[in-house]
């Protein structure tokens, strides 16, 4: 239930914070006192858009906090699938920055839009004029129905079969349509996938082709560069080897008598054989290079082979190529073998498809019983509110294939007198007659389903006397069932039923206007009753009739 509200720099509200109490309130107050602006603060924490109007002139931000207690209410699985900590005083606060922004908390942890919306609508309905509309909906008339036919096991089943069959009938369109175009594209894929076959590509060829015309291209200068360094090691005269090996020769002779030369000896030796060796090397290098033209050539018509292939199917590498081969190859395969799969998923289609209707059969059943109970429900609460020749119908069809929701289609049919036609009850129902129909769906729904807070904003709009007090009857019901039922009235009837009675009220001073709301006194509930029954003028008549109405 709501504990508090507190809302700062919001539209006429500076700031406000005040308690709110179990079962039956009521909030009264002058038109264009504020109310509405606390119904569209409450909105904020239902994930409703922000205005950044909205926020008070001069401010940066508004806040919208609210703390509830949701300790009889098991919603700690939601806490645990949103990686939330659960505790059984929750915290839902909106901030709207003047910027634009507006950041959306839950125990003080940032949370998207998106949770504190499932939270919030878990924790408090509220109940606005526009909402009568929803009667001519069928999402809602049919979600009426799966509340009092508490089928949410099997809804929830039906919706997992109806989702893995659209998924099936959209992979088998998706399949149908590549293996057609595969189909189309067979003789230009088999083309493209021959031409590469028969050029036998190799993983890395092209660099080392590269390299190949790299040096056959420079073959003579290669082989010059060879023979120089090799004179210049090896020559008979000059050459480094052999005045190494004299140096060599001369450290030797010194080991007897100067010990250092041992180590540069044995130096020098290292040296000699290592520059031998590369001299050999270079030798046999020389030998291997050889200007070959027809190689050249060859390696040439190759690399030229590989580079109007890549420009032809625009890519930079030999390894590429490949992968387009594999591309080629695989499309080509799945041509072949994609009839089959097109058969498989066709008959998982069908599977799938009995496996909905079945599922949907079950909801149906379920809700054709609840069905039954929402006329008799429907019937009895409607004829103590002024319709005593009231008829509700609830019209079931079958849609021509299965939907989200199921294969059913709902229709509430509504008629208040004895020789009117059954009718789409947004098509008859005057704006009173409306109200208290919906008023009842509501009592309905709360005798179905746990609704920590029921807000309801002047469901009463087009109702008086005996109705009003009949109305009152049923929220004050709703109230006292361990039930937080919260009525914006205008009606004096309704009001006096309140268990607590708040008012909202606008206070000017030199520079601007602020809304208030406060919690009234008896004898304060007494007065503001009275100015309901006679207007601005107090009168003690209006003050006796007042305090009757409070059972004083």
């Amino acid at each position: 239930m709501l504990r508090s509200l507190y809302i700062q720099n919001y539209a006429l509200i500076e700031k406000l914070d005040i308690a709110f109490e179990r079962g039956f309130s009521v909030i009264t107050g002058e038109t264009g006192a504020g109310k509405s602006i606390i119904l569209g603060a409450i909105g904020l924490l239902l994930g409703q858009r922000a205005d950044v109007k909205a926020i008070r002139p001069g401010a940066s931000k508004c806040v919208i906090e609210a703390q509830f207690d949701i300790s009889a209410y098991g919603m700690q699985a939601f806490f645990k699938e949103n990686d939330l900590e659960y505790e059984a005083e929750c915290i839902l606060r909106r901030d709207v920055y003047a910027s634009g922004k507006s950041r959306a908390f839950i125990n003080d942890t940032p949370v998207s839009l998106a949770q504190m919306k499932e939270l919030g609508e878990q924790l408090i309905d509220v109940h606005s004029q526009h909402q009568n509309l929803l009667l001519n909906k069928e999402g809602f008339q049919l979600n009426v129905l799966d509340l009092l036919a508490h089928d949410e096991d099997d809804l929830q089943a039906y919706q997992t079969l109806y989702r893995d069959w659209k998924q099936a009938e959209q992979d088998l369109a998706r399949l149908k349509a590549e293996a057609a175009k595969n189909r189309e594209d067979e003789d230009y894929l088999r083309f493209q996938l021959e031409q590469l076959a028969e050029a036998r590509l190799t993983p890395g060829e092209q660099e080392d082709l590269e390299r190949e015309a790299e040096m056959l291209a420079h073959a003579e200068d290669i082989k010059a560069g060879l023979y120089k360094a090799g004179q210049a090691l090896n020559a008979d005269e000059g050459g480094m080897l052999g005045a190494l090996k004299d140096c060599q020769n001369a450290m030797s002779s010194l080991r007897e008598v100067y010990v250092p030369a041992v180590e540069l000896a044995e130096r020098l030796d290292s040296v000699y054989i290592e520059l031998k060796d590369i001299a050999c090397e270079i030798e046999n290098r020389e030998d291997a290079v050889e200007f070959n033209p027809e190689r050249l050539n060859t390696v040439n018509e190759r690399l030229n082979l590989l580079y109007t292939l890549e420009q032809k199917h625009r890519v930079d590498t030999v390894n590429e190529l490949l992968d387009l081969q594999e591309s080629y190859a695989s499309r080509l395969s799945a041509i072949t073998s994609s009839d089959e799969e097109i058969d498989r998923l066709k008959e998982c289609c069908a599977d799938l498809f009995k496996q909905v209707e079945t599922q949907a059969y079950v909801l149906t059943e379920a809700r054709k019983r609840a069905a039954q109970e929402v006329e008799c429900q429907m019937a009895s609460r409607l004829i103590p509110l002024g319709m005593p020749n009231v008829r509700f119908q609830v019209e079931m069809g079958t849609r021509k294939e299965p939907g989200i929701h199921g294969m059913d289609t709902v229709n509430f049919l509504f008629s208040a007198n004895k020789n009117g036609t059954l009718q789409n009850i947004s098509s008859v129902a005057s704006g009173g007659e409306i109200a208290r129909v919906m008023l009842s769906v509501k009592a309905m729904i709360a005798g179905a389903v746990k609704l920590p807070t029921i807000v309801f904003d002047e469901i009463d709009t087009g109702v008086s006397g005996e109705i009003a007090d009949r109305m009152a009857d049923i929220m004050q019901e709703m109230g006292d069932n361990d039930r937080q039922v919260i009525s914006i009235t205008h009606l004096p009837q309704i009001a006096a039923r309140g268990r607590t009675h708040y008012k909202v009220y606008k206070q000017d001073n030199e520079t601007e206007t602020n809304s208030h709301i406060c919690r009234l006194t008896e004898e304060e509930r007494v007065e503001e009753i009275a100015h309901m029954l006679s207007g601005a003028t107090l009168t003690e008549a209006a003050l006796n009739n007042a305090r009757a109405l409070l059972g004083h």
